[in-house]
């Protein structure tokens, strides 16, 4: 006796022999066949505009210059004890953070997302996380840190080992090699894990390190890593505004799974994380430097979680926030980049024309 073929799954099944030909009507963003990747014809053209701005958008992290970071840090009196504290905490949760996500996109979402032209995208979006670490190894290497120290402060310090602790428990259905989407619950989970990692994981737990890094380098300290944050920053950029499109759009063709009891599930989530990125800002500036202290900071997570509420259909979580970091909006906008190879200033495209007000 045979079995069918899947009509869904990750597109390692077997070849479907007499299936018809795949037709926009037939592809969806979850629950649809996916025996071969068939990305033409096109249904979202967002996802692939999105695979094309993260391409016209490449980049290395050894293309940019840390002499100037190397001979600050090794100065006695170049940062304070303060910033040099809020740089090592920084660089020590994105260490392993970027491999954390890495890890969810390969492992968990790429089999759950039956859309070709979305897979595309993360296939960009995994290079550009290993980009995003090799950029982290280099800082750690050019600035001469404890190797050791930077990548085990996912245990040694609380506020990170809480993040990702948190982040890990929304992958724990996923990564199981049995688990299938195509059934109310187990479609919601695949959904929250969306939430967890695009929205909250990218789209909130990244953006305190950025306003600190980002931060020094407007006080022209450490130039170096602060513009590869910016290069990281305009990344996660389109990275987190493909995952709301993709949450959206999944609530668009399943409605039933955007149920007023998940509505108020997801906003508690905001709620958390929000709790849990207060605590790492207070954690990493327990004092604060120039310009930057964890109250500000505090503010700054309300207004970004009321944001993220509202990119997905949700109230706002806090109400009547305002952005503190007016500046974090223009650092978001790489209009002009230099050449590292010309010295000259060029052209970059937009990712994706994107909205950060």
């Amino acid at each position: 006796m045979t079995t069918a073929p899947e009509t869904h799954g990750t597109g390692l099944g077997a070849i479907d022999r007499g299936g018809a030909r795949v037709s926009v009507g037939d592809k969806a963003m979850i629950n649809a066949r996916a025996d071969v990747n068939q990305l033409l014809p096109l249904k979202y053209r967002w996802a692939w505009d999105k695979y094309l701005a993260g391409c016209n958008n490449h980049w290395m992290p050894t293309e940019v210059s840390m002499q100037a970071d190397i001979a600050l840090w090794k100065s006695a009196d170049g940062l304070t004890d303060d910033e040099r504290l809020m740089v090592k905490r920084n660089l020590g949760f994105f260490a392993t953070a970027e491999s954390l996500v890495a890890n969810n996109i390969v492992l968990a979402v790429y089999r759950q997302l039956t859309n070709p032209e979305c897979r595309q995208y993360l296939l960009r979006q995994a290079f550009e996380e290993a980009v995003h670490t090799h950029t982290f190894q280099y800082i750690c290497e050019s600035l001469g840190l404890d190797e050791g120290e930077l990548f085990n402060m996912y245990r040694e310090v609380p506020s990170i080992t809480e993040k990702d602790a948190w982040a890990l428990k929304y992958t724990q259905n996923l990564e199981d090699p049995d688990f299938r989407t195509g059934t109310p619950e187990a479609d919601q989970a695949f959904l929250r894990d969306l939430v967890a990692f695009y929205v909250i994981f990218e789209g909130m737990w990244f953006y305190t390190g950025f306003a600190q890094i980002l931060s020094l380098g407007r006080r022209n300290k450490m130039v170096g890593v602060a513009e590869q944050y910016q290069y990281i920053l305009r990344d996660e950029s389109i990275h987190l505004n493909f995952g709301i499109d993709v949450i959206n759009q999944i609530k668009l063709e399943n409605p039933h799974l955007w149920s007023e009891g998940f509505q108020r599930e997801v906003r508690t989530m905001l709620a958390e994380a929000c709790e849990l990125e207060v605590a790492y800002g207070r954690e990493t500036m327990p004092r604060g430097v120039l310009g930057l202290n964890a109250d500000l900071c505090e503010r700054y997570m309300h207004f970004i979680t009321d944001r993220r509420a509202e990119q997905i259909g949700l109230e706002p979580v806090f109400g009547g926030t305002e952005n503190p970091f007016p500046w974090m909006s223009e650092m978001m906008d790489l209009n002009k980049e230099k050449n590292f190879f010309e010295t000259r200033v060029i052209e970059y495209q937009s990712g994706g024309g994107l909205s950060w007000d």
